[in-house]
């Protein structure tokens, strides 16, 4: 957390940023057995869709979206989940800040432009040594 950031409630000197901890009903919190099968279901929950996150990564699907999703479902019901959330959001902020750097941007495209140069010679070259032919037509 920042400096001017109260370690316990999370909260930042303008007040932006919610309480940490338990968002659960109250009838639920002030009854410890059913706040703590709350806390095992909310838990099994954002693990299912972390899972299923972890396994897009690989396959088609928003793998990250997901298990950020996860743990949103997480940071509901547990401190941890939360700080973790606000430090990757910090991380994602910083990110887009450093990328909107005109310097940054210039780079970025001048890198883009040379990666399309390149792979419009490697198709060009490809072309030109095998025709227009699909590659699983190659007689060689």
């Amino acid at each position: 957390m920042n400096a001017e950031s109260d370690e316990r409630t999370g909260e930042s000197a303008d007040g932006q940023e919610a309480e940490l901890g338990s968002r659960a009903p109250e009838f639920i919190k002030s009854r410890r057995g059913l706040h703590l099968s709350w806390q095992v279901g909310v838990f099994v929950v954002g693990l299912a869709v972390v899972g299923a996150g972890v396994v897009m990564l690989p396959l088609p699907g928003p793998g990250w979206l997901v298990i950020f999703g996860g743990m949103a479902i997480w940071a509901t019901e547990f401190v941890w989940a939360q700080l973790v959330l606000r430090w990757t959001k910090r991380k994602v902020t910083e990110a887009a800040q450093r990328a909107l750097d005109p310097k940054v941007r210039r780079r970025n495209i001048i890198l883009t432009t040379i990666g399309l140069v390149i792979v419009a010679v490697l198709l060009g070259v490809y072309v030109w040594k095998f025709g227009f032919v699909m590659p699983w037509k190659i007689d060689e």
